[in-house]
């Protein structure tokens, strides 16, 4: 039983980890850097604030590293009441940021090594560069949301699992369904019905802070339920 706590503890360490780090380079870094269609503005941003670009891209990366434990751990403590539905669930979430955002960095850092090479000032119009390192910035959102469209199904795979498994009190679960549907709806909408990508970024900060965030802070508090632990043992593994 103290394993089984202990692991939930962790896992919410790091999950909280994981938003600390991602708020940190999209919500401020990347918030205050990048400004969408100015492309003198996003390329004078990134060169005046050079070091805090790329520690920009740190903390993502730190995050998709965490990202990956947190799915494992996921699985291994919510097998025992749906393994497929775990496996699926964590799967996306591996696929999602470890995956799609890891790789996706590259946009952020090519943002600025296009603006800082030698070889390209010489060959292209500064001017042209700065319209390119734009179109990184540009792609490294796009990049972002497609992540953010496998991240929401796992969202509400988790959600059920947390339900179904009594790991947290049952509104929790509901919580991450909520979450989902924001991931949901930036994805979905800013593709579908591009002009409204500032208030579904700001349904998505609500919906997250609504089911991440409460459910890391419980996982750290409270670890797992008694009632969670009991049912672990009578599941099969």
């Amino acid at each position: 039983m103290k394993s089984i706590a202990k692991e939930a503890r962790l896992t919410g360490v790091m999950y909280l980890a994981v938003i600390v780090c991602a708020g940190f380079s999209q919500g401020y870094v990347r918030a205050n850097l990048y400004l969408p269609g100015d492309a003198v503005t996003t390329a004078t941003n990134i060169l005046e604030n050079e070091g805090l670009f790329r520690l920009g891209l740190v903390a993502d990366l730190m995050a998709f590293i965490l990202d990956a434990v947190i799915s494992v751990m996921f699985y291994k403590l919510l097998k025992p009441f749906g393994k497929t539905l775990a496996l699926v669930s964590s799967s996306l979430r591996l696929v999602a940021h470890p995956a799609i955002g890891a790789l996706n960095l590259l946009n952020h850092y090519m943002a600025y090594q296009v603006l800082g090479s030698a070889d390209l000032v010489t060959a292209f119009d500064f001017s042209q560069l700065q319209t390119l390192s734009l179109w990184f910035m540009d792609a490294h959102r796009y990049g972002y949301l497609i992540a953010g469209g496998f991240f929401g199904v796992h969202c509400a795979l988790l959600g059920v699992l947390l339900i179904r498994s009594e790991m947290t009190p049952r509104f929790f679960g509901w919580f991450m369904m909520v979450a989902a549907g924001g991931y949901l709806m930036e994805t979905f909408g800013d593709f579908l019905y591009p002009g409204n990508e500032q208030w579904l970024a700001w349904v998505v900060g609500l919906s997250a802070a609504l089911g991440e965030v409460e459910l890391a802070l419980f996982l750290i508090i409270k670890g797992a339920r008694k009632s969670f632990v009991e049912n672990q043992k009578h599941q099969e593994v």
